[in-house]
């Protein structure tokens, strides 16, 4: 084979790639996938919002589509070409986004549509995956992760090993969505956010009254907000610092260690007034006000004491 004939083979084998690259599409509604391009043929299924579709061909209104159900699931059939975003779409960033919100809002409901909290992971997914280099990609990506977090969560919390008292004695939320976001966008406060959630991982299931616990979530917030000054979530994590050193002076007083009694009252007081100055403009500040003249009039914070 000559060089010349070589070249037009690779050209067109990556012609054939970047093509196949660019064909694809997401829905944002749901749809009917049929056997044929026709209505009354069979239904194979529905394609729900965000679902991923290779396109492999169009005819008319009808686009003919590999369905991607999941990671082992793909049905090949017809769809109607109506609200499909092509990863080509020059506005589908903001159009794959805008349904997102709209399904996540959804999702908020009581009485929602079933499943919506999944679409909207889905098609924030698609913002990021699609538009990389869109300026909201970064914030799209962290609201699929985010979503995905509350719901392995509140999966996780429900189980009885979420009231042991060591975190490592119950099953972890997964991390690899939160550290995608860490990895792509550095030192953005996407990936502050995404830092913050990881620190659920590390929490007691319950305290059972002792002072390893929140001694050791205290100091996990307070190196958060070293690490992270600057992350909309830093207020909180001082916060849940100042309410953890609190709860410490009541539970040192009851194993008589009044000297990490007082200790801990000094450096609660101290977490609040940080929290109170450094960022007064947040909500969290005026809670913090709340517990420093709790702190400050000896009110205990923890335990069952009524003075």
């Amino acid at each position: 084979m000559t060089p010349r004939l070589l070249l037009a083979l690779a050209l067109a084998v990556l012609g054939n790639q970047f093509a196949r690259a660019a064909d694809r599409a997401a829905l944002v509604r749901e749809a009917i996938i049929y056997l044929s391009p026709d209505t009354a043929s069979a239904k194979l299924g529905n394609v729900e919002r965000g679902r991923e579709l290779i396109l492999l061909d169009a005819r008319s209104d009808w686009l003919h589509v590999e369905a991607l159900f999941g990671e082992e699931k793909t049905v090949t059939g017809w769809v109607l070409d109506k609200g499909a975003v092509r990863s080509t779409n020059p506005l589908g960033d903001r159009i794959l986004y805008g349904e997102a919100v709209n399904s996540e809002d959804e999702g908020s409901r009581r009485h929602g549509r079933k499943g919506a909290a999944e679409d909207a992971r889905r098609l924030y997914y698609r913002v990021y995956d699609y538009f990389p280099n869109s300026p909201i990609a970064g914030e799209a990506l962290y609201r699929a992760a985010d979503i995905q977090w509350q719901i392995e969560r509140a999966d996780v919390m429900s189980r009885p090993s979420a009231r042991e008292k060591d975190s490592f004695l119950r099953e972890g939320i997964d991390e690899q969505w939160m550290k995608m976001v860490m990895k792509k966008y550095p030192g953005s406060k996407w990936a502050d956010l995404a830092a913050f959630h990881l620190i659920d991982n590390k929490l007691c299931g319950d305290w059972q009254g002792a002072s390893k616990c929140p001694d050791k979530e205290a100091e996990q917030y307070e190196k958060y907000v070293k690490e992270h000054p600057q992350s909309p979530a830093a207020p909180e994590a001082l916060y849940n610092a100042a309410t953890r050193r609190a709860a410490l002076i009541e539970i040192y007083k009851t194993e008589e260690q009044s000297k990490k009694s007082d200790e801990s009252k000094n450096r609660a007081i101290a977490l609040t007034q940080q929290l109170v100055s450094q960022y007064s403009q947040s909500d969290w500040s005026n809670r913090g006000q709340a517990l420093l003249f709790l702190l400050q009039q000896g009110v205990p914070t923890y335990g069952n004491a009524v003075q």
